[in-house]
């Protein structure tokens, strides 16, 4: 097999939460332009169905699918729309996520238990019914999306979100633990931990008053800049190709050399 086919994903089948926007829609366009079909789900239908028609130009086949990953029924529908339209899942991308910013000590537990129900529990929830439907075909690939914050802390003023870090710390270790786990179903899955991303979630670090925050934050990236589209695009194919075949468990990080220091 030459280089060119093993990162051909031609035919195959990608579901991939919060897909309408950020990483989720990054990621999404470039398993689209390695061929693979996409279905785009998250909470906003509206942002999926729009995506989905401008990856559709691609000349793939897209899907878009309302879905809140803390709901277990919205999960339900989401797999058995997917199974409806195409048949199989080879690749998901759990990207879907949520923070929420307050200050440390005062930071309610029911935006604490919501950020947990949508980072971590929905992720465990779509993870093994689709792990059961990629066991019945021979295997596939799972991508969860961590953060830079999954193993470390962060400042107050730059990142009032306690529970978002233990959230993501969660998933690498999920992300390990399957792995082990479903590897004798021929199930590969790794994370990506990304960096300084420009996103819709990080949006508010560009208001002309977090300029000193932002300042500080590119200063404490070797790259001296933040990730865009093309960054994690050709990641995220290698990760659901046959490229990446001897390749379980890893946690990888996308971050600008931050991680090295």
């Amino acid at each position: 097999m030459n280089a060119k086919e093993m990162f051909d994903l031609t035919g195959k089948v990608a579901v991939v939460t919060g897909g309408g926007r950020g990483l989720g829609r990054f990621i999404a366009e470039g398993l689209a332009e390695a061929g693979a079909n996409v279905v785009l789900a998250s909470r906003k239908l509206a942002n999926c169905e729009k995506a989905a028609q401008e990856i559709a130009k691609l000349g793939v086949k897209t899907y878009a699918v309302k879905c809140d990953t803390a709901s277990e029924e919205d999960i339900n529908a989401l797999v058995d729309a997917t199974m409806k339209e195409f048949g199989t899942i080879d690749i998901l991308v759990n990207n879907a996520g949520i923070t929420w910013g307050a200050p440390t000590l005062e930071f309610p537990l029911d935006k604490w238990d919501k950020i947990f129900a949508v980072n971590v529990r929905g992720v465990w929830i779509l993870t093994q019914k689709v792990a059961n439907i990629m066991k019945d075909r021979g295997g596939g690939k799972i991508i969860n999306i961590s953060s830079i914050f999954g193993s470390r802390g962060s400042i107050e003023e730059g990142h009032p979100a306690v529970a978002y870090n233990p959230s993501k710390a969660a998933i690498e270790v999920l992300t390990k633990n399957l792995a082990v786990k479903l590897a004798r179903h021929n199930i590969m899955i790794n994370c990506i931990a990304p960096g300084f991303f420009r996103t819709d979630m990080m949006e508010y670090i560009f208001k002309p008053e977090m300029k000193p925050i932002l300042d500080l934050t590119i200063a404490q990236i070797p790259l001296l800049k933040y990730g865009e589209e093309d960054h994690i695009k050709g990641l995220a194919v290698f990760l659901a190709s046959r490229a990446s075949d001897f390749m379980t468990g890893a946690i990888i990080p996308l971050d600008g050399g931050m991680a090295a220091k």
